[in-house]
């Protein structure tokens, strides 16, 4: 039995749940450094939260929230920066070059190949492709939505990069 030389595109919904996936265990890791460098909400404020019975209200006490929460410094600036925006970008592309996979997309079995060899990508088109994810986020997520639209299932950040992401070959 001869194996099916056509790639196998994975679709928009598998990599939206993958996306869903690695965004959890994202999130596993960083509210924890999150709370260590700002602490918990003082217990008054998860019982205002109860007793919110309107939006405006919710705007109100979150606003007042933030205010406390935004100090100026190494922990709101910079510290804050690097947990929220460097950490999870440098390990997405980690994994995106160890891998050529998040864990989300590796329960789909799908990896992130280069567009015209099929081979891994290069460590160069791998962080164009995490760069290429803020163009495709504007205007309003089309670029992201596009996997949905195009025969290779390329987002713009695919595109960008010369990426596609394919079933991986047993």
């Amino acid at each position: 039995m001869t194996q099916d030389p056509a790639p196998q595109y994975v679709g928009f919904w598998a990599r939206t749940c993958a996306a869903l996936i690695d965004s959890l265990l994202l999130l596993m890791i960083i509210l924890p450094v999150t709370i260590v460098i700002y602490g918990l909400p003082p217990f008054e404020f998860w019982g205002d939260l109860l007793r919110v019975t309107s939006e405006e209200e919710l705007y109100g006490l979150l606003e007042s929230r933030a205010t406390v929460v935004e100090e100026p410094g190494v922990f709101g600036g910079t510290i804050g920066f690097l947990v929220s925006w460097v950490l999870p970008a440098i390990a997405v592309v980690i994994f995106w070059i160890a891998k050529q996979a998040t864990p989300g997309k590796m329960v789909f079995s799908a990896v992130i190949v280069d567009a015209t060899s099929g081979e891994a990508p290069s460590g160069g088109q791998m962080i164009g492709r995490y760069l290429g994810y803020f163009i495709a986020l504007f205007p309003f997520g089309l670029g992201i939505l596009w996997v949905g639209l195009d025969k290779r299932k390329q987002g713009w950040h695919d595109k960008l990069a010369g990426t596609v992401v394919v079933r991986k070959r047993k």
